[in-house]
């Protein structure tokens, strides 16, 4: 009997994920301003003049962008997608709980980073292509790519803890102390 429990502990825990989560949406405004916050403070660093009031993030210099971080791009569906596809991936990849959780929880900032990201490049796609296109065409595409990113550095992080680091120091101590044979010529 302990051995099912065991097996079914996953499974079951992992339907959470098919329960409407409404609850979330209380942090989705604060999630909100903080990735406008973050986004406008990259743009700046990226040497773009934004602004931002409230959710709203605008060019400094007039005519670039100005456009609302309204609730469907606040990055809560990411998150919980995000969540959901790590806990598999490290469910299957990961031979520890202690690693399991380390990249299940990775997940969380995988998903905001990448939706800051995305607010970034379309103020950065509007301040270079106008408007129009940032807010149509890339809009609607850019999340496939920022999510595409995310997933790709899940899988290196599970990757790198999947590392045996004393095994591969000891083969790189092994091969730097080893004898240089010389050849004649």
């Amino acid at each position: 009997m302990g051995k099912v429990a065991k097996l079914l502990i996953f499974p079951c825990a992992y339907l959470i994920f098919c329960i409407p989560l409404n609850f979330l949406d209380t942090i989705s405004f604060p999630l909100r301003i903080f990735a406008a916050g973050a986004s406008t403070a990259l743009l700046n660093g990226l040497g773009i003049e934004a602004e931002r009031t409230g959710s709203a993030i605008f060019s400094g210099a007039g005519g670039g962008f100005n456009f609302d971080v309204a609730d469907p791009c606040s990055g809560i569906r990411s998150l919980l997608a995000m969540t959901a596809l790590t806990a598999v991936y490290a469910y299957f990849t990961q031979k520890t709980l202690l690693k399991k959780w380390i990249l299940f929880l990775c997940a969380i900032p995988l998903a905001i980073i990448g939706n800051i990201a995305r607010i970034a490049t379309i103020a950065l796609v509007a301040q270079a292509f106008g408007e129009r296109i940032a807010l149509t065409l890339y809009h609607d595409y850019s999340t496939y790519v920022v999510f595409s990113v995310a997933i790709a550095v899940m899988v290196a992080i599970g990757t790198a803890l999947n590392v045996n680091y004393k095994e591969v120091w000891q083969q790189w101590k092994h091969a730097n102390l080893s004898p240089i044979s010389s050849s004649s010529a």
